[in-house]
Parts: structure tokens; sequence; C-alpha cells
């Protein structure tokens, strides 16, 4: 659907208003490669049209068992708990290729562990409930932060593409068992360990 690119472009649009330019990193997850491609082209036409001086550099994820771009090859079953990465053959493959190199980014991968790892993080550090595959970003910053790359100094966003609520059954099946307490306070407090 041509038409669904010059919808997403519009995403870029809006960082740029709210940020007041394009941030040095934009860090987004990668499956049918649609959000990566449409987001390059809102920065290239915002830029064209004078509304920002910069774009950004554009650092895809996939998923380590859903990962054509970054292994080079059509995944003929691919398998992520991600379920809205867990693409094998990308339809906008070579458009993001292009936004990657045109960018300055990477598109590479994360394990499903690193992805639940920063899904946990989102929810208890931001109070962000995005599906698994929207985790792939922060999962993706955190990993070439620990092999060295700085963004200490640098403005950098992370997009989450979808609420938890699109897939519910992996962070079911990852969360803690639900305590039943009495109506409570202080023991409430207690086992939330507050007091």
């Amino acid at each position: 659907n041509p038409h669904r690119i010059e919808g997403q472009k519009t995403a870029a649009f809006e960082i740029i208003d709210v940020l007041g330019n394009a941030p040095d990193y934009l860090f987004i997850p990668v499956g049918n490669a649609g959000n990566i491609t449409a987001y390059w082209q809102g920065f290239v036409e915002y830029c064209q049209a004078g509304r920002a001086s910069r774009k950004p550099s554009l650092m895809g994820f996939q998923a380590e068992g859903a990962a054509p771009i970054v292994r080079g090859r059509v995944i003929k079953k691919p398998q992520t708990v991600a379920s809205a990465i867990r693409i094998g053959n990308p339809a906008s493959w070579q458009q993001a290729v292009t936004a990657r190199d045109e960018s300055g980014g990477v598109i590479d991968m994360v394990s499903d562990e690193e992805i639940m790892a920063a899904h946990r993080l989102m929810a208890t550090k931001e109070g962000i409930f995005g599906e698994p595959a929207s985790a792939a970003p922060l999962a993706g910053l955190i990993k070439l932060s620990q092999q060295g790359m700085d963004f200490s100094t640098k403005q950098v966003v992370c997009v989450v593409t979808g609420t938890g609520l699109k897939d519910t059954d992996v962070v079911l099946k990852s969360a803690q068992p639900f305590l039943e307490l009495p109506a409570d306070l202080v023991t409430v407090e207690q086992a939330l360990g507050w007091s």
C-alpha cells in the first residue's frame, strides 16, 4: 500500500515539530521495514522544506530470529517473541537499506532476551506498556551502549510502535504471578516493598 508510507512519514514530522529539529539518532523496530522507510522519507522531506537543519542516523533493529536484512537472506520460518517484527522477507527491504545507508545508521539485531529485558525496563522505569516489538529499539540502544557507543551527549529517540495490548500473551507468560491481597493499605504497601 503506497499510501501507508505517506501516512507513516508524518511521524517524523511530529518528532521534528516537538523537538525543534531532528534528533541525532532515531532507534526503530524493523519488521516489514515500512516504518524505517517512512520515517526516513519524512526526515528528508522536512529538511528539504526547511523545517529541520539535519537528519538523524536511523538505527533499525530486527529480532535475532527474524533478521533477514541483517543476515542478507530471506528467513523462511522467522521466530521471535516480538510478533510485529516476525517477518522473514520484508516488503520494504531495499528501501530500508537505502534509509540506513543514506542516514549513516545501522540495521542490527537483538535477541528475544534483550527485547524482553528492555520491555520490562520500559514498563517499570517509564510506565510504558508497549508490544514486545516496540522494545527492540531500546534493546538496540542498550546493546550499542554496552558495545561502547557513547550517546550521552546525543539526542536519541526510541520509537514505540504499538501498545502492549496488541500482544498480551508473551507478556503474561513472562509476568510474575498475581498476588491476592486483602483490601488493606498496610498489606499492599508491604507487598510493594514500600514499608
